[in-house]
């Protein structure tokens, strides 16, 4: 589906080709820091001078980015939302009944799911989510991770690239893991994801001793 190379000279990411697969699965690993954000945001073409990539992307930023001034309701028309097809597109993620609400009014678990439906209207055909379940109580990442799962269920040939510190969430909507680590960052682990708790366990060894080698003085 694409194929991605970060050039040499950039200062946080080293050199690397990333392929990503229809229907691909991938959640992006690494220390906090480290640059998962600056990828995400070059696969996107949001850095400075960057052609743009010829698929169609929908990228839930850590902040919704939602106009405050507009309802959501109006949010979801400014890109290209039909006025029928608000309600159905918000209901969706469970957001049906408060199309005339501003962000404002919402919870942050609620103005990230009008996000997602917004990233949702232009039928992407990857999917770039940027820690989607940071401050958000356990109760409400789960509700949204469970949501995230049934959206990728319902668009088999939609890939997913989502940013997270947690292994655990990928074993719950991945069946790719990066992990990226060094100075400058480089992608130490490509793989698919195993299905039972150990081998995810196993995983999750695997990825730190990859972090502490990374870190570790030459």
């Amino acid at each position: 589906m694409l194929e991605f190379a970060v050039p040499p000279g950039h200062p946080v990411l080293a050199p690397m080709t990333l392929h990503i697969a229809r229907g691909d699965r991938i959640c992006l690993l690494g220390p906090s820091g480290i640059g998962k954000t600056t990828l995400l945001n070059r696969l996107a073409g949001l850095e400075p001078g960057q052609p743009h990539p010829a698929l169609r992307i929908g990228y839930l930023f850590q902040e919704h980015r939602l106009l405050p001034w507009r309802t959501l309701r109006d949010n979801l028309r400014l890109v290209g939302v039909s006025r029928d097809q608000v309600v159905p597109l918000l209901a969706r993620v469970g957001l049906g009944n408060v199309a005339d609400l501003f962000p404002d009014q919402l919870s942050l678990g609620m103005a990230r799911r009008a996000a997602l439906a917004r990233c949702l209207a232009i039928r992407p055909e990857l999917l770039l989510l940027d820690e989607p379940f940071a401050s958000l109580d356990s109760h409400r990442a789960v509700e949204l991770q469970a949501l995230i799962r049934e959206l990728l269920q319902q668009t088999p040939h939609m890939a997913m690239i989502c940013v997270t510190h947690e292994v655990r969430d990928a074993a719950a909507l991945a069946n790719r893991v990066w992990y990226l680590a060094g100075r400058p960052a480089r992608l130490r682990h490509d793989g698919l994801l195993g299905d039972t708790p150990a081998e995810v366990a196993v995983l999750a060894r695997q990825l730190e001793v990859l972090g502490q080698e990374a870190s570790s003085p030459a």
